[in-house]
């Protein structure tokens, strides 16, 4: 069952517990110093931003999920969709649970049936897979300690009209996410 939305959980998976945030998916940036994409993940209930630097293919894939826009052939993310799906499995969550040098890990936490299968992935895939099955996305509490910026403001309105949004986001400095020291 899916920790509820804003809160701090501990989840206990075999061998290890971790203590989780839910997130979401606020923007892509491009990080000037780098010209690489970077997916912004911000607490659900904080003031925290996770900056993750990402590939073009995936942030095109999450950006155009996050804008509703639909490819004319299917993408590697929407092919894993179908598959999943007409297998019987259900992505019940994704987890970024780990960053070790300058790179980022994550699970994907499937169930069928009753079986439970936790995938090793990319950051970038799980959220463009999170995001096209409506599944949770959670981040290590560990990784807002060490690697997030803190941007001072209460998290966005969800019923912001899109200026208001664009105007919010605007705000958040690009510089600070050059400083990835985790």
């Amino acid at each position: 069952m899916p920790a509820p939305f804003g809160r701090r959980c501990a989840r206990t998976f075999p061998g290890r517990s971790e203590v989780v945030i839910e997130v979401t998916v606020t923007d892509i940036r491009v990080d000037r110093q780098s010209n690489s994409p970077v997916v912004l993940l911000r607490e659900r209930a904080g003031t925290r931003v996770l900056p993750i630097w990402i590939g073009p293919a995936e942030a095109n894939a999450i950006a155009m999920e996050m804008q509703g826009m639909k490819a004319q052939r299917p993408l590697t993310h929407d092919l894993f969709k179908q598959v999943l799906q007409g297998l019987g499995g259900e992505l019940r969550r994704v987890v970024v649970n780990a960053v070790k040098e300058n790179t980022y890990f994550a699970e994907l936490h499937i169930h069928r049936d009753d079986h439970v299968f936790h995938v090793d992935a990319r950051p970038s895939d799980s959220i463009a897979l999170a995001l096209r099955l409506r599944a949770p996305i959670f981040a290590a509490d560990q990784l807002f300690d060490s690697a997030a910026i803190e941007t001072g403001e209460a998290p966005p309105d969800r019923s912001m009209d899109p200026q208001s949004l664009k105007q919010y986001l605007e705000k958040l400095d690009p510089q600070d996410f050059g400083k990835f020291t985790p």
